[in-house]
């Protein structure tokens, strides 16, 4: 074995640091007792959490199943080929894994989290049959990641909902500096993954070609749909445009952007079900079939994943309970103020990558305080702009058992200080 297959990922380091500065921080604070609950709670919402996934992870492995079959997942390929062949060389146009990453990052860029998760997960299953070595992450898989965690966001559809509930003047005024930050911090991740790859360790562009051929879905022995089929089909869309003309002729429709935002993010999910769906349908993919053999497929996956996210979660939950987060923004903040960053925005800004759920609550409760303030317009921005960097990571290299991952997580934490950095200075300019 070589000297850099034996070399420690980044992620050994840095999970390692975190538990062992939570527990000197716990000595000198003297929060023993809760470093001590938080690793076990930790531990448990984890689990929960990953049991949470398993009917939303079968339900769109399932649906990405029905459209493979149904050959959907090549016409994307094909149609995003001259920029995924740019950003992902050694991958061959025509594998699979292609178009689940360009509907992973499409789904992203609407704010449609549960769908980008398994759409996602499916694309890091189809990058690691390209693997040479398993068990470690290719400069395709770290590039990807990298992408994910800072995906350019149109819609951050859960930030402008929390602004309009709590009366900010314009709720979706942050549509425009989440851009700006997401694109910057998105560039970043790329050149970032691009610059720090090493030799790669996927398999051959021969090998490569033989597995995407193999890899295609094979042509349904079903029949397509006759007249019948092909009416009822017709017959759906009809009624569907008929339900948009009607809600739009009774009201329902708001005329507000925020409102309309919100009203089109409820539909999204519904169509692309039925759509995908029909596509297959179409296409003469048994539909029912085809969705529950990719529902197994999602189930199996969770379970893969609960190891990686134990870890995780235990570490920042430690980190949190020690006091170690609060002892690190006492000293920076006096730096970070001076540079247009509160305080509050530093903890936002810590948080962000470690934990989705509480920087979402520390987002609503300083929104909620003031929502037209400047704090709230910063953090706003920020969470529309960010991810949750260690989560992703957990998750996605937990589903195929990554453990080596090489320069994925330097790379996604340049991203965050990119989107970070860029999310203060647009704000600080427009606001």
């Amino acid at each position: 074995m070589s000297e850099t297959a034996t070399k420690p990922a980044a992620i050994n380091i840095i999970w390692l640091s975190m538990i062992l500065v939570a527990t000197v921080t716990a000595a000198y604070t003297g929060r023993m007792d809760e470093l001590t609950k938080a690793s076990f709670d930790a531990a448990k919402s984890s689990v929960t959490l990953a049991i949470g996934l398993i009917g939303p992870m079968a339900l769109w492995l399932g649906i990405m199943k029905v459209a493979e079959a149904g050959g959907l997942l090549r016409l994307l390929a094909r149609a995003m080929r001259p920029l995924m062949t740019r950003l992902f060389p050694e991958v061959p146009p025509e594998h699979p894994a292609m178009s689940a990453m360009v509907m992973n990052l499409a789904a992203n860029a609407l704010g449609l989290g549960n769908a980008a998760t398994p759409m996602g997960i499916k694309a890091m299953q189809e990058l690691d049959k390209l693997a040479a070595e398993k068990g470690t992450a290719t400069n395709a898989m770290c590039q990807f990641l990298a992408i994910n965690t800072s995906s350019v966001t149109l819609l951050p559809l859960g930030v402008i909902t929390v602004r309009a509930a709590a009366g900010a003047h314009d709720p979706a005024g942050i549509l425009l500096p989440s851009l700006v930050a997401t694109v910057c911090s998105t560039a970043v991740a790329i050149i970032a993954a691009r610059t720090m790859a090493g030799p790669d360790c996927s398999v051959t562009t021969a090998t490569s070609t033989k597995s995407a051929e193999g890899n295609k879905a094979k042509p349904s022995s079903t029949p397509r749909p006759g007249p019948i089929g092909r009416f009822m089909v017709i017959t759906f869309v009809a009624l569907m445009i008929g339900a948009m003309a009607y809600q739009s002729l009774t009201g329902s429709i708001p005329e507000n952007f925020t409102g309309l935002v919100s009203a089109v993010s409820a539909w999204l999910i519904p169509i692309i079900f039925c759509g995908l769906l029909l596509f297959g349908y179409l296409r003469g993919v048994k539909v029912y079939e085809s969705l529950t053999e990719g529902a197994t497929e999602g189930f199996s996956t969770v379970i893969r994943i609960i190891p990686f996210m134990v870890a995780i979660f235990v570490a920042i939950g430690m980190l949190r309970a020690s006091g170690a987060l609060d002892l690190m923004i006492r000293f920076l903040s006096p730096l970070t103020t001076r540079v247009g960053l509160p305080a509050e925005a530093l903890s936002m800004a810590l948080l962000r990558p470690l934990s989705g759920s509480g920087a979402f609550g520390l987002m609503s409760e300083i929104v909620s305080r003031d929502p037209d303030s400047f704090l709230s317009y910063l953090v706003s921005v920020m969470q529309g702009s960010t991810e949750t960097t260690f989560y992703v990571l957990a998750v996605y290299f937990g589903a195929v058992g990554i453990k080596r991952t090489r320069h994925a997580l330097p790379a996604a934490l340049c991203a965050d200080a990119a989107g970070i950095i860029a999310s203060v200075a647009v704000c600080n300019l427009l606001y």
